[in-house]
Formats: C-alpha cells, structure tokens, sequence
C-alpha cells in the first residue's frame, strides 16, 4: 500500500473543489489546507487521504479534513466515493501514482526504448512515438479504464474516452511547449543556476525535469544516464528550494531507473542466479562499492546512499530487494545446500539495513514466505530422499536452522517422523556390525539438535522420545547396561565410564540417560567407592587432596544430572 494526501481547495461561494498540492505527510497536509484558509487563499479546503493498493490498482479515498466558510452539503457516500477517474487534468498525469502506474502499463516500451516515463512524459519525440504505437497506447488506457469501471457506475467506454481527452490534452501541451522552445536544455554545470531560476514557479518541476529528459536523450546506456544524473547533482544549489528542486528531481527519475527490471539487470551486469544478484542489491542499498562487475554510475549511487541521500531512489531498492526475497524464484534453483547457506548469509547482510527506508516487518514477512516455499515435498524431497538413511534428519534439521516462521517449522516437524519410523533407519542403527558406541552417540547428537531447534514442543518431545526408545532397543538387545555390571573392574571405574558417557553425548535423554545416573548413583553407595576413586584419580597423576577430589566429582555429577544432595548421601568411603 502507498498512501498520500491530496489538499483541495476552493474559491468563490459556488466554487468547485480544485487540486492545490499533493503531500506524503497527514499533518503537513492538514497544517498546509489550514494555511491556505488563514491567508484567505480559498473560501473552503480539505485533505483527502489517497491508498493506493499495489495489487488491484485501485485507490481507496477518504477525507481526513475540512473547513471552510461556506461548506457545500455533500451526502457523504457521495463525499467519499471513488472518482470515476484516478486523474481530472493534464498535471495530475504528472503526480506520484500516476508515474507509477504508467510506468507498470507501459513497462515494454519503456525497457525497449531505454527511458524512464518522466522522460517519456517530458518529450514531444517520444509521445509521437507512443501515440504511433496504437495497440500499445490503447491497451494502457483501457486497463485503467476497467480498474476504475470496477469502483464505479461510470461505462467502461465513458472513462475510457475521457481519459484519451485527457491524455491527448497532456500530449499536446508537451508538443506546444517543445515547439515554443519552453523547455531549457542546459549544460551539466548550468543546472544549478536553471533551479535558481525557476524555484518558487508553479511549473518548476516541469520545466527542470524537461530539461533532464533532453539532457539524457542522447544517453547510450542507463549507467551513464546515472552519472548524468549525479554529476547534476554534485552542482546542485547549496539549500533552498533550489537544491530540493534538483534533488527532488533527479531522485525521482532515479528511482524509476532502479524500479526498472531492465535498468537494474544492466546496471547490475551478468549474474549466476537470484543469490548473487540480491547480494549486489544489498550491497547497494547498503551504500557499499561492488566487488566486482559494478558499474560506474552504480558506485557512484552507492556514494550517495551512503551520504542517506537520494532517498527515493533507496526506497525503490529495498522494495526490490523485499520483492525478489517473496518471490518464487529460488536463489540457487538447483541445490538445495547452497540455497539455504545463501539465504542465511544475505538475511546477514541485509538486516544491516533495516531502519527508515526498510521496515523490519516487511523483511520478516518477505523470508517467512520464502521460508514457506522451501518446507513442501517438492522442494524436500528430492534433497531429503538423495541422502543415505542415517543422515536425512540432520538434512532436515539443516534446513530448520536456516528458516524462519513458527508455521514452516512446524510444517517442516512433519518430514521427520516418516524418516524415523522407516524401517530402513532402524535397521540402520540395529546393525551390530556397526560399533553400538557409535550408534548411540549419533542418536544422541540428533535428540540433541532436535530439543535446541524450534520446532514446537510437542514435536520435539514426540521425535525426542522416539530416539530415546531406539537407543533404549539397541543397548538392550547388546546388554550394554548389563556388561557395566559383569565386569571385574572396581565401581569407581564402571561409575566413571558412565559418567563419560553421559557428558560425552553417548546416551541419549529419557530412558537411557536416567538408567546411567541409577547405575552410577548405585555404585556410588558401594562399600569402598570413594577410596578406590581417589586412588584411581593419584594413579592417573592428580596431585590433589581427599577434599578437592571430592569437589572434582560432586562438578561432575552435577552436570550429568545427579544433585548435590543425592550424591554426597550415597557416597560410600
């Protein structure tokens, strides 16, 4: 949604409401209509605020504010209707909206003929051209026609004829004027003293941006139209209207440069994939040189981003950059590793930029979509199903930690239990001919990766518990547990192999875990436990005493599990 506001004002007891000025801030506005009320420049005013939806086309209009001295009754569904058409004379075809929504219907002529349509609206040479395109022209003028006819009781063909009345007026004016030599047509270093000239004229930015357009006729490709229009912009005035008029100005034609699909991709020169053209983007908006490829005027657009200059045609960047992260097209569109890696590094990068020209939500928004496209089974499957059995859950918990979203997480919980409960991992981890000690630790690293992600609790207790019955299966059918007790060696040495086990990630949490800590809590309370310990801690070279050691065991019981208060009670000496 863009959203802006329209002050009207009208003279004269029967005056019609007329378009004074267009802002993209309420209270300037509102301060503005006041003005004009206070100064007796308009026996009426009010503020209508214009949300303009990118999607549909359409504007949605509601009044913000009004006063006046003779306020005409108007029933107020009439007050707040759509009007029947976006723009009522020759210089609204000129606003914000209206630039952009003819840049969108006539994006192919636009990329073809290699100019911005402030420079189409601005030349007689390129009107004659459009006009000469017939179906071209026409196509544009009857989807407005039908966006509008859609808000409106207005026939289709009525709006339709008024907005070619329209245009054609708009047409002619640009021919009269270039045939009555209105537009200047000055040297770079002449453009200063041009705003000086015609700061504080109501068709300042007319006249200024006609003479941009001539001075970029001649351009031979869009890098060097940037440079035009930043060498411009190193000789601009120094403060006043002046320098807003240049800056404004040439902003303006170079945002819709960089709105530009054609634009960009020449300025941002060949690229592999999505990836690496995103990280240029980033890198621009972020106000740094490119690495390699950039182009001149690009570097120098970086210059001033860098200097938070130009802030229209930032804007213009970071909307692409979140565009192109909602979009369907994959980064890497065969290789799902490099996907996911790249997706990390540029949320990296790009997060440096949030603030005032790049909301935070609208990021979140854009990596959650993309997030949402990467947890389907078209997009798993094939990089899941390539991977040995043994290693498809640490595929899918790569792909978790490199995601985002609460939902696509919990979608992407879903891939796992089929893995888990397919008999060709179990059967994995059941062959005896693969060390069992090796076996469970690989469990339980993946229950320990799994209950650190985040995935929702439910999902994470479920594959957890799942993993801990296999490892329980496995060390029951080898007796591992058993073979601690039939052993020879002393309790303090089949305590503190367990111990190993459990602070080595050997044993997994739930079953098996807890019927470690009972073995050793058990062996613990044997007679004789502690001075077979110590000694075995002086043989192995610790010079400490009785006291020390037994703060050194007590530490390691803690971190497996077993409290202070069970262990030194069950301690036998």
């Amino acid at each position: 949604m863009q959203i802006h506001y329209e002050i009207f004002r009208r003279v004269g007891a029967k005056g019609g409401w007329t378009l004074h000025e267009v802002m993209s801030s309420r209270d300037r506005a509102i301060d503005s209509a006041k003005a004009l009320m206070a100064n007796d420049q308009a026996t009426g005013v009010k503020v209508v605020k214009e949300t303009y939806n990118d999607e549909t086309g359409d504007y949605l209009t509601l009044k913000i504010f009004e006063d006046g001295h003779n306020q005409l009754k108007v029933e107020a569904a009439a007050e707040e209707a759509p009007h029947a058409l976006p723009c009522f004379k020759p210089d609204d075809l000129y606003s914000y909206h209206a630039r952009a929504t003819m840049s969108r219907l006539l994006v192919d002529f636009l990329s073809r003929d290699k100019i911005t349509i402030t420079e189409l609206i601005h030349r007689a040479d390129l009107l004659e051209k459009l006009e000469a395109t017939g179906t071209v022209y026409r196509h544009a003028i009857q989807k407005v026609a039908v966006a509008q006819a859609s808000s409106t009781t207005t026939p289709v063909q009525q709006i339709v004829k008024s907005l070619n009345e329209l245009a054609t007026q708009a047409f002619h004016r640009v021919y009269r004027d270039q045939r009555n030599g209105l537009f200047p047509d000055p040297r770079p270093e002449q453009f200063a003293e041009l705003a000086a000239k015609l700061a504080g004229q109501g068709d300042a930015s007319y006249l200024f941006n006609g003479a941009l357009a001539r001075h970029l006729k001649d351009s031979p490709n869009w890098d060097d139209k940037v440079l035009r229009l930043l060498t411009i912009m190193q000789t601009a005035p120094a403060e006043g209207e002046p320098r807003k008029l240049v800056l404004k100005s040439i902003d303006a034609i170079g945002a819709e440069i960089l709105n530009g699909s054609a634009a960009l991709h020449e300025l941002m020169g060949p690229v592999e994939n999505l990836a690496e053209a995103l990280e240029r983007l980033i890198v621009l908006f972020l106000g740094k040189p490119q690495a390699e490829g950039g182009h001149t005027g690009l570097n120098a657009l970086a210059e001033r981003f860098a200097a938070d200059e130009m802030p229209e045609s930032r804007t213009a960047i970071a909307g692409r950059i979140v565009a192109e992260f909602k979009s369907s097209k994959r980064l890497h569109p065969d290789v799902m590793v490099d996907e996911l890696k790249s997706l990390r590094r540029l949320a990296n990068k790009v997060v440096l930029g949030v603030g005032k020209y790049m909301s935070h939500e609208d990021l979140i928004a854009a990596f959650t979509l993309r997030s949402k496209r990467l947890v389907t089974a078209e997009a798993l499957g094939p990089y899941v199903s390539e991977a040995p059995i043994e290693e498809r859950i640490e595929r899918l918990l790569f792909v978790e930690d490199n995601i985002i979203g609460v939902e696509n997480k919990r979608q992407l919980s879903t891939f796992v239990m089929p893995v888990l409960q397919a008999a060709a991992f179990e059967n994995y981890f059941n062959n005896p001919k693969l060390p069992i000690l090796g076996r469970l630790q690989r469990l339980a690293s993946i229950q320990g990766r799994v209950q650190r992600c985040g995935f929702v609790e439910e999902a994470k207790r479920e594959i957890a518990e799942k993993l801990d019955r296999l490892a329980w299966d496995i060390a029951s059918r080898a007796k591992l547990f058993e073979g601690f007790d039939a052993k020879k060696s002393s309790h303090a040495d089949k305590a503190m192999t367990l111990l190993k086990l459990l602070t080595g990630g050997f044993l997994t949490e739930g079953r098996m875990s807890a019927r470690a800590r009972d073995s050793i809590v058990a062996y613990l309370a044997r007679p004789g436990f502690f001075a077979a310990y110590f000694d075995a801690q002086v043989k192995a070279g610790s010079s400490a005493d009785r006291d020390a050691v037994m703060i050194e065991l007590m530490d390691n019981l803690t971190k497996v599990g077993i409290t202070a208060e069970s262990g030194l009670k069950d301690i036998a000496a």
